[in-house]
This record gives structure tokens, C-alpha cells and sequence, in this order.
């Protein structure tokens, strides 16, 4: 399903080398919404979905310095129609332009805000994308370069959910952003550009609902297979959320990994256990991805098995840190093999050779 854009607006944003003062450059007051800029912000919203280090936060209650108006402000005139979208964009580039002042970074490019609509929600995106040199060769063998807006980098970008914040002002989560891969010092000017604080920590929600399916399998005393059936489906029902961009639900959840004969339903079981977890809430893939498998890397080594395995199939020996693996995958054997026949063919023989001189 495609997604209604409602509006859209691009502006660019460059540092002197010189000086390292910030500027910026307006995008035109009207951008018609033709097939082109419909597949790019279609795009757009794909790798930002497909973005598995977001967090999610909440606009702060914390008032503007002085006289300065805040993103939650300029927002609120837009929503209100009290400004028009290009206003309110503007206004908004100027924001970040003074944050980006603050920090010795050079975090700029282009700052694209679209409001828009997907699958019944109603959204206002706001990223920085960066710039990216590519070489072209024209008939007569000329090596020309050009610029373009490089999506598979973007880093910095934050997406409102305008039902979940008009309905649930007082929430935590109806901000999400990408989260920083060293930390938080990149993100940060971009989190006080929208006068964000961060709030609904989805890793840890997401690690105790694996924690919670752990104790619920292990309650109603479930066969191994069954334990691993149940990990599955939890996957599953996680994979089909976080592709469709839809929350988790303990309910849903509830009746998707449901067992003939379990003493309790799992909502009931969470309700019980007084688990600290949302009715629904954004998960973190990665957190659930290891319910199913162990996986590790280190040393040039790197090994993954599903958890099935573990103590059958795959040994571990605490006492000399050592691990033992019966069944060798085929192709891993067929690697293993080759590799021993070409060791002896590599070996020094040590039958004399007859024509060898004395």
C-alpha cells in the first residue's frame, strides 16, 4: 500500500570550511507530488522502518530560551492551520541551522519534513540526509562526478505519529528516532532541535517479554519441542509486526502462541506476574531474533545454532572452555575435508627422492 503525502518540503544545510558557520539554503515554497517524489518518500519510509536502532521519546515540558519558539510550537501552528507547511518548515531548518551551531560536527545535507499518511496512521517524518559523489562516463568517455542524496546513510531522522500524540500528549513514545551507533553524542543536537526526551525504552520491553515467554513455556512444563514451536511463533508474530509497522500486543500474542492444555492464557499469565510491560508497544527484532538461536563472533570465529541444539548437537565444556559439535552441516564438512586433503598434498614427503645427488 502506498502512502498520502500530505505535504512535503526539502531545504539544504552546508558548513563553511572557512569559518564552520552553518548555512542554509531554502528549498522551493511548493514541491508537486509526481511519481518521483512519490517512489522517494516511499523509499524513505521503507529504510527508516527497516531501521532496527530506533528509540522513542516524547516532546519535552521544558519551555524555549528566551523568546525562541520550539519544534513542538511551530508543529502545533501547522497542525492549526495557523501557518502553512512551508512556514512551519522553514522555521523548523532554522531550528536545527542554530543547533548545528552549537556542535563542532559535520552533520549536514539535506533536511526533508513530509507529513503524510500510511496504512491509517498519520505521520510528520524530519531527517537529514547526507550527500554522496558518484562518477558517470559520458559517450565520449568523459569521467564527469555529481551529487545525490545517499538514504543508505541516513542516521539522522525522527517520525511523529500525529494520532498517538494528539490522542496521548502525556505518552512516551510517540516520537521514534534513530538511535545513534556510538552513542548518543551524534543524535544529540538532532534530539534538541525537536526538543525531544527520550522515554518507552523498546530493548528492554522487548527483553522481558522474551523473559516473560520463557517463564510462561516453562510453567506450563512444555516439551522441548513445544518450548521451541512456541519461541518460533513468537518470532514470527514479531517479524510480521515490525514488516507491517504495527506495535506487539501481550493479547495478540496471547492467543498466537496459545498450547492445548496450558494451565493459563499468557495476557492472564503477564497480568499475574505483574511483568513491567506495555499492553502493546514498538520491539527491538534483534533483542527477540536470539530467542531461537545462540550466535557469536570474535577471533576470526564466527558460529550461530539454534538453541534446540544446544546440549545435544552442540556441547558446550565449561571446565576448559571448550565447545564440541556433532553433525557437521554438509557444506561445512565438504569445506573442512577439502581443506585437510590439501594439507597432506602440501606436506613435505619423507621418502628420498632416487635422482637427488649426495
Amino acid at each position: 500500500m502506498s502512502l498520502i503525502i500530505s505535504n512535503i518540503a526539502l531545504h539544504f544545510l552546508s558548513k563553511k570550511e572557512e569559518t564552520g558557520e552553518v548555512v542554509l539554503r531554502v528549498g522551493p515554497e511548493a514541491i508537486e507530488v509526481d511519481n518521483k517524489i512519490q517512489s522517494f518518500v516511499d523509499a524513505l519510509h521503507g529504510i527508516y522502518n527497516g531501521k532496527g536502532n530506533k528509540a522513542y521519546g516524547h516532546f519535552s515540558s521544558m519551555p524555549a530560551e528566551g523568546d525562541k519558539a520550539r519544534f513542538v510550537d511551530i508543529m502545533e501552528s501547522y497542525l492549526s492551520d495557523v501557518q502553512s507547511f512551508y512556514l512551519f518548515s522553514t522555521q523548523a531548518a532554522n531550528l536545527l541551522k542554530n543547533e548545528l551551531d552549537k556542535y563542532d560536527m559535520a552533520e549536514t545535507g539535506y533536511l526533508i519534513v513530509c507529513h503524510y499518511e500510511y496504512m491509517g496512521g498519520r505521520y510528520l517524518l524530519a531527517a537529514v540526509i547526507p550527500i554522496s559523489e558518484h562518477y558517470s562516463v559520458d559517450g565520449e568517455l568523459n569521467i564527469s562526478a555529481d551529487q545525490h542524496l545517499d538514504t543508505t546513510k541516513l542516521q539522522l531522522a525522527a517520525r511523529i505519529d500525529l494520532f498517538d500524540y494528539k490522542d496521548n500528549a502525556e505518552g512516551n513514545r510517540y516520537i521514534s528516532f534513530i538511535k545513534g551507533r556510538a552513542g548518543r553524542k551524534v543524535s544529540d543536537f538532532f534530539l534538541d532541535f525537536l526538543g525531544c526526551d527520550e522515554g518507552l525504552d523498546a530493548k528492554e520491553q522487548t527483553q522481558t517479554l522474551v523473559q516473560a515467554v520463557e517463564d510462561y513455556v516453562a510453567i506450563n512444563q512444555l516439551d522441548a519441542q513445544e518450548k521451541q514451536d512456541t519461541r518460533k511463533e513468537l518470532l514470527s508474530y514479531c517479524k510480521e509486526q515490525k514488516e507491517s509497522s504495527q506495535d506487539v500486543s501481550i493479547q495478540e500474542l496471547g492467543k498466537v502462541i496459545a498450547k492445548e492444555g496450558a494451565e493459563q492464557d499468557f495476557y492472564e499469565f503477564c497480568q499475574e506476574q505483574s511483568y513491567p510491560l506495555e499492553e502493546s508497544f514498538p520491539h527491538d527484532q534483534a533483542v527477540v531474533n536470539k530467542i531461537t538461536k545462540y550466535s557469536g563472533y570474535g577471533n576470526g570465529i564466527s558460529l550461530s545454532f539454534e538453541r534446540s541444539h544446544f546440549g545435544q548437537d552442540v556441547v558446550y565444556n565449561q571446565a576448559n572452555d571448550s565447545l564440541t559439535i556433532y553433525k557437521v552441516p554438509p557444506n561445512l564438512k565438504d569445506q573442512l575435508l577439502a581443506l585437510l586433503n590439501s594439507a597432506q598434498d602440501n606436506e613435505p614427503s619423507n621418502i628420498p627422492n632416487p635422482e637427488q645427488d649426495f
